[in-house]
């Protein structure tokens, strides 16, 4: 499980609407002395026939010596622990901290999301574990399965050819990174995710359209502009301060000589505070590899 954000969850849909593009996702790459790192943005959930590779990317992929990734603990009973320790307050039910119509709304969405057991399954949920349980379980119920994501692809890829494969961060700090939002905050994320329940697709054709190919400012303009416009603080927790944290890893990993493949999702990878804009900042430049 990951905490997943809208652009996330949307992308999540590639390959289900509309025509088919050339795959040809961003990649850059950041080099300093005998040391390189490609940047290559992820979509954590896909159908098992959606195609994304092209020859560039396959190329980077072999020149690496290692890949870095999100998570690498992230296994189901793992993660199930995590989400029964951090994601239930049966002692603080929903119905307390929701007014009357958003409580209503909370019944809508989880009938629109096919949620077992509808609105009464998430009472006993933190304000953080509805609006996740909310967004994702259309999308497994739609088919859509963990397994067939990109970052799984590259590490199965990866392991299969002898190389390391490591985590940016752990399935503790990404749980805790939402359970540890205060209250308002948590409120907040549930309320977006209410709000955007039961929309038509038409942005989200966009913005899948826009991974596929290497679009970043559209996917900037549309989910981390707007996540920032509708939650600074949310987007400051989520995106900014992870990114800063990264930046400084990525900056370590180019000490030593070699070449990393380093894959987090796409939503990193846009946006005025990217990861490459704080790589900028420690005097790192990513440069946009050719497709």
């Amino acid at each position: 499980m990951k905490y997943r954000y809208r652009l996330i969850l949307a992308l999540a849909l590639v390959g289900l609407w509309g025509a088919p593009v050339a795959a040809k996702p961003a990649l850059w790459m950041v080099r300093q002395a005998h040391s390189a790192v490609y940047l290559f943005g992820t979509v954590h959930l896909l159908p098992n026939d959606t195609g994304w590779r092209y020859p560039a990317l396959d190329r980077a992929l072999v020149a690496s010596d290692s890949l870095v990734i999100e998570l690498t603990d992230d296994n189901p009973a793992q993660m199930q622990a995590l989400v029964l320790q951090y994601g239930l307050d049966p002692a603080h039910p929903l119905s307390d901290q929701l007014t009357r119509n958003e409580q209503a709304s909370l019944a809508r969405a989880a009938k629109i999301a096919g949620i077992p057991g509808g609105a009464a399954t998430l009472q006993v949920m933190r304000p953080w574990l509805a609006a996740l349980t909310l967004a994702v379980t259309p999308l497994l119920k739609a088919g859509l399965d963990p397994a067939h994501g990109v970052d799984k692809q590259l590490k199965k890829q990866m392991t299969a050819d002898g190389k390391p494969v490591v985590g940016l961060e752990t399935a503790r700090q990404q749980i805790r990174l939402l359970a540890g939002m205060p209250p308002a905050m948590q409120l907040r994320f549930l309320r977006l995710t209410l709000h955007d329940i039961g929309k038509d697709g038409s942005e989200l054709k966009v913005l899948i359209r826009a991974w596929k190919t290497g679009d970043i400012a559209t996917i900037a303009r549309i989910d981390d502009e707007q996540l920032r416009q509708r939650s600074p603080k949310l987007y400051q927790r989520l995106l900014v301060e992870r990114n800063r944290v990264w930046a400084g890893k990525i900056a370590t990993m180019l000490k030593k000589p070699g070449t990393v493949f380093v894959a987090v999702g796409a939503a990193h990878l846009a946006g005025p505070d990217s990861v490459q804009v704080q790589l900028q900042k420690l005097g790192l430049v990513a440069v946009r590899e050719p497709p």
